[in-house]
């Protein structure tokens, strides 16, 4: 079993990642390898539109053509058995990294044809995990439903599966004092960070455990 962590963070050891990090500790207690990937080390470009991974016959049908340091991670997840995609909430999105690995993961495996059908050649058990400042009753004020529902959509279409975790309320800074933010309670922050992150943490190392089970239980049913 090969797990594989993307954090679309670009702090390496905040909230997104640390999340992913208890998710691949669950992984790894189920005895599958891990990597942890972080995008912000890499130099890459979203999809160019050069539609080589749709040309008939091509060498690089059903595989993004571009060359750079995303490839060789885009290689590994072919092979891999679990994959975890971690992002912050950006202006009511993914992270940009995210989105432009989005384009280059998913885009060589839809077809052009009537039902968008996918020709993804491996097996993979995934998750989504959002980390983001609001809340959990700001969600639907600011209509974040579609926002958590859209990636997760495509990556069921590509997979045939996506779990889905929501970390709310996080904490930004470790000290408040030093920025302008009277927006919001510094003092809440840090106990929701303390009393409600570990669970956070809890259910993300189950979530890779739940992972690695069900891609075993998908490798013996073959």
């Amino acid at each position: 079993m090969k797990a594989i962590a993307i954090n679309g963070s670009p702090r390496k050891n905040w909230n997104t990642a640390t999340l992913l990090q208890h998710a691949l500790a669950g992984a790894q207690e189920e005895g599958a390898e891990t990597e942890l990937v972080n995008l912000y080390d890499l130099q890459f470009t979203g999809c160019v539109s050069c539609f080589a991974c749709k040309k008939i016959g091509g060498k690089h049908y059903g595989r993004c053509a571009a060359i750079d340091e995303l490839s060789p991670v885009l290689q590994a997840i072919e092979s891999a058995d679990v994959l975890l995609l971690g992002t912050p909430v950006y202006f009511g999105s993914e992270s940009g990294e995210v989105r432009s690995f989005i384009e280059r993961l998913l885009f060589p495996f839809f077809t052009y044809t009537s039902d968008y059908q996918c020709i993804f050649p491996g097996r993979l058990q995934t998750a989504m995990i959002y980390t983001m400042n609001i809340p959990e009753d700001m969600i639907p004020i600011l209509q974040y439903e579609q926002l958590l529902s859209r990636i997760r959509g495509y990556m069921e279409h590509a997979f045939g599966n996506c779990e889905l975790q929501i970390c709310t309320d996080t904490l930004q800074f470790s000290d408040y004092s030093k920025y302008l933010c009277t927006r919001w309670d510094a003092d809440a922050k840090a106990r929701r960070r303390a009393e409600v992150f570990p669970q956070d943490c809890a259910k993300a190392k189950a979530l890779g455990a739940a992972l690695v089970e069900r891609a075993r239980a998908a490798v013996a049913s073959q």
